[in-house]
C-alpha cells in the first residue's frame, strides 16, 4: 500500500519565497553570478516540475497496471528536472540532455524474459545528464544492464530472488549489527571488510566480531542517493547490505537504478503491447510478480529518494 503522507514532505517547496530563498542556498555553494537572479527565474519551473511529477505518480495509483509504469517514469522525469535545477541553474542548456539517454532492443526476442532483458546507456541524454550532475558519475556510457541486475540493488525487492541479496543492519544503542555468517559471504575477516566498506561508502567503519555476530561501528551517519553498497529500506525501515558485490550496479545511487528500470517498463508498455498484455492475462512466467511488486514499491520509494536529495542537496 502506498503511504500517501510521502508527499507531505513536498509541501515546503510550493511556496515561491521559500522555494526562491532555498534556491539562493543551492546556488552559493555554485559560485555563479546572478545567484538571485537565476533563483528567481528558476522557482517556479521548479515547483511545477515538482507538482506535474505529483500528479504523474497520484494518477498511476488508480491507473490499471497496463499503464502504471509509463506514468511513473514521465513522473520521475519531472522530479529528476526539479533536482537538476538546484545544481544546474541553467537546465536544460542545451537540447542533447532532453533526450532520454537510454536505449533498449527494439524488437523483442522469442522466449523473451523481462528480467534477463538490458539497456544500453547513451552519451548524451538526461541519464548521463543526472549521472553526472546530481551523483558525479561519468563513462556509464554504452554500458549495458539487465533488469536483475538492476532489481537486485532495489532493498524492497530482495523477496523475488531465491538468493540472499540484502543483509539487514540491525541498529542498537551506537553500532549496527550483522550476522557472523557475513565473513563467509565475503569471504573476508572482519578487518577486511570494515576496510572494504570503508573503502566503497567512503565513510569510516570498523568491524568488530562479538560471538555470533559482527558489529559495525561508524561515527558517520548513512545517507541515501550515495555511491554505497548500503541501502534503505523503506518497508522495514532500516538500512541494508547488499550482498550482489560483483554487479555492475554495486555502487548506482538507487535512484539511477529506478530510472532505468521504468524507462523499460515505460517502452514495453508502449511498443510491446502484445507481450505486456498476454503476460498480464496469462502470467506465464517470473516476470510478472517481479514487474507488480516493483510497480508498487517505486510509487513510493522514487518520491522518497527524491526527496532525501532534495533535503540533503541544500547541507552539503
Amino acid at each position: 500500500m502506498i503511504n500517501l503522507n510521502i508527499w507531505n514532505g513536498f509541501t515546503r517547496y510550493y511556496s515561491s519565497s521559500s522555494t526562491q530563498q532555498y534556491l539562493q542556498k543551492c546556488y552559493q555553494k555554485l559560485s555563479i553570478i546572478n545567484i538571485e537572479t537565476k533563483s528567481y527565474d528558476n522557482c517556479y519551473p521548479f515547483i511545477y516540475y515538482l507538482e506535474h511529477g505529483q500528479t504523474y505518480f497520484t494518477q498511476a495509483r488508480t491507473a490499471p497496471l497496463s499503464i502504471q509504469p509509463i506514468l511513473l517514469f514521465y513522473g520521475c522525469l519531472q522530479l529528476i528536472k526539479a533536482c537538476l535545477l538546484t545544481i544546474d541553474p541553467d537546465y536544460p542548456d542545451t537540447t542533447s540532455v532532453l533526450a532520454h539517454g537510454v536505449t533498449t532492443r527494439k524488437r523483442k526476442k522469442q522466449q523473451y524474459s523481462f528480467l534477463q532483458d538490458e539497456v544500453k546507456t547513451q552519451k548524451n541524454g538526461l541519464f548521463s545528464h543526472m549521472s553526472w550532475k546530481m551523483f558525479h558519475m561519468k563513462q556509464l556510457e554504452h554500458e549495458k544492464f539487465s533488469m536483475e541486475q538492476l532489481i537486485r540493488e532495489i532493498p524492497e525487492m530482495q523477496h523475488i530472488h531465491p538468493k540472499k541479496t540484502f543483509e539487514k543492519l540491525a541498529e542498537t544503542e551506537n553500532h549496527f549489527e550483522l550476522p557472523l555468517s557475513l565473513l563467509d559471504t565475503f569471504q573476508m575477516t572482519s578487518a577486511r571488510l570494515g576496510d572494504f566498506l570503508t573503502a566503497k561508502t567512503k565513510l569510516s567503519m570498523d568491524v568488530k566480531p562479538d560471538k555470533l555476530k559482527l558489529n559495525l561501528v561508524t561515527e558517520e551517519p548513512f545517507t541515501v542517493n550515495q555511491h554505497s553498497p548500503i541501502h534503505f529500506n523503506l518497508i522495514e525501515n532500516t538500512y541494508m547490505l547488499s550482498l550482489n558485490k560483483h554487479s555492475p550496479c554495486y555502487l548506482f545511487p538507487e535512484l539511477l537504478n529506478h530510472y532505468l528500470i521504468l524507462y523499460n517498463l515505460s517502452m514495453i508498455c508502449r511498443y510491446e503491447t502484445e507481450w505486456w498484455y498476454e503476460l498480464q492475462k496469462t502470467v506465464p512466467t517470473d516476470d510478472f510478480p517481479a514487474i507488480v511488486q516493483y510497480v508498487q514499491i517505486s510509487q513510493e520509494k522514487i518520491p522518497f529518494l527524491i526527496l532525501q536529495w532534495l533535503t540533503s542537496i541544500s547541507v552539503k
